[in-house]
Parts: structure tokens; sequence; C-alpha cells
């Protein structure tokens, strides 16, 4: 009779059940391995296009960085073709932001909670608009600021000329700061929605945030002014103090 019911099994039945996140939490280190190289290969895969796409408008791009410094010129022939795969890469690394995060978020989703997952559904989104917001400040508010400081400085002996190279690197290394910056209100909302933190913490830890963004602007500045430093460190107090509203009236901590 067992035999007979066995031969009567559907190819639905004998087929395995489909693998739940919590199977995929428990699967072995190199289960996780060949997740994570996935994962990586799709951003890197995104990457490359992306940037094959910001090459054909590499120019373009350019003159829009350029516009507040003005004219910019190259000193060697091998000066311009890296400069360009510099702002191809960069500029295709912006544009898959919402990817990248993404894919972080699908390789550490099965180690969260179902609760943890459906409670920071929100967080991919906030990430990538916050840095966005980050780079446009810096962009519209305090690029043109540092550059009209910097070239302040000219004289008739002394008149600015900026090396396509280094005005170039001047711009990464002085946009990702303020995406990173934008991040805090995010960081702190996370830890506050956890318990960790409250208002009145943050409150009495603002002497602290002042220092310590002082020290962040002087590591991650581009170069050693005070000025740019400053600018640096503003926005990053200002944020702290938009995370205890935050905290405080939406989480009621």
């Amino acid at each position: 009779m067992e035999s007979k019911d066995k031969e009567k099994e559907t190819p639905e039945e004998k087929q395995p059940a489909p693998v739940s996140s919590d199977d995929q939490a428990n699967m072995p280190l190199s289960g996780h391995l060949d997740e994570f190289r996935f994962r990586l290969i799709i951003c890197l895969v995104a990457v490359v296009a992306a940037s094959g796409i910001a090459y054909a408008y590499v120019e373009n791009i350019i003159a829009t960085i350029a516009e507040p410094a003005g004219k910019l010129y190259f000193l060697n022939p091998a000066e311009v073709f890296f400069s360009y795969i510099k702002i191809a890469v960069f500029t295709g690394c912006m544009a898959v932001l919402p990817v990248l995060c993404y894919e972080l978020w699908a390789f550490i989703r099965p180690a969260l909670k179902p609760s943890e997952r459906v409670s920071v559904w929100w967080f991919i989104p906030a990430v990538v608009i916050l840095f966005y917001a980050g780079l446009a400040f810096s962009y519209f508010a305090v690029l043109p600021a540092a550059v009209q400081f910097f070239m302040g400085f000219a004289t008739e002996t002394l008149q600015p000329m900026f090396s396509l190279d280094a005005y170039l690197s001047f711009f990464i290394a002085f946009e990702l700061p303020f995406g990173f910056v934008f991040e805090l209100p995010l960081i702190l909302f996370l830890l506050a929605k956890a318990g960790l933190i409250t208002s009145a913490f943050l409150k009495s830890k603002r002497k602290i945030l002042i220092v310590i963004a002082f020290v962040f602007a002087a590591i991650v500045s581009p170069t050693t002014d005070i000025f740019t430093q400053v600018m640096i460190a503003i926005p990053m107090i200002l944020l702290y103090e938009l995370s205890i509203l935050l905290v405080k009236y939406i989480l009621r901590k």
C-alpha cells in the first residue's frame, strides 16, 4: 500500500519547498560568499554601464562641474583622458547609488527579523535622498563660495589657472563629505528608534558634537584652510539640531 501511495504522488508534491528567508539566514559561509559575489557582480555591471553612458556626455558634465571656476587647463596630453575616466566613473557611481544601496540591503535582509524588515522599509530611499541632497547642497551653495574664496587670493602677479585634473579631484573630494554628512539625521533617527538615544541625550552632547564636527571637517576637507572646514562643520551641526527635533516630535523620545 505504501509503495502505491508513493507512486501516486504528483510531480508538484515531489518538488522541494522554496528556500525561506530563515533558511537563507542559516546558510553556510560558502552560500553567503556566493550571494555576496552575485550582488557584487550586479553592482559592478551597473557601475560600468552607467560610467559608459556618462563618458558619452563627459564634456557636458565637466562643463557643468567647472562652471564655478570658469575655464580649466590641462598640463599634459594624458591628463584629459584620465580626467574623463575619473568623472565618468564618479558620475556612474552616483547615478546607480540606488542600485548599490538596494543590493546591500538585499544581502543583509535575510539576517533581519520580519518586524525589522518592515520597520526599515523606508531606509534605502532615505539614504539615497539624503546623499543626493548633500551633493546638491554642496554644489549649489558651498562650492561656488569656496571657489570664490580661493580666487580672492589672486593679485596682479598671481592669477588663478585651475588644471583639469586638480580641479576635478578637488570637486570630488569636496562633494562626497557633504553626501555623508547629510546622513547624520538618519543615523541618529535609527538609533533613537532602537531606543539607544533620546532627544535629551542629544541635547546634553551638543558641545561634544560641535568639537566632533570640526574634527571631522578637518579630516575630510580637501584643503587645510579654515573656510572649507567651517563650511563642512556648520551643516553637520545644523543637521544635528534637526535630528533632535525629529527625535523629540516624531518619535516622542
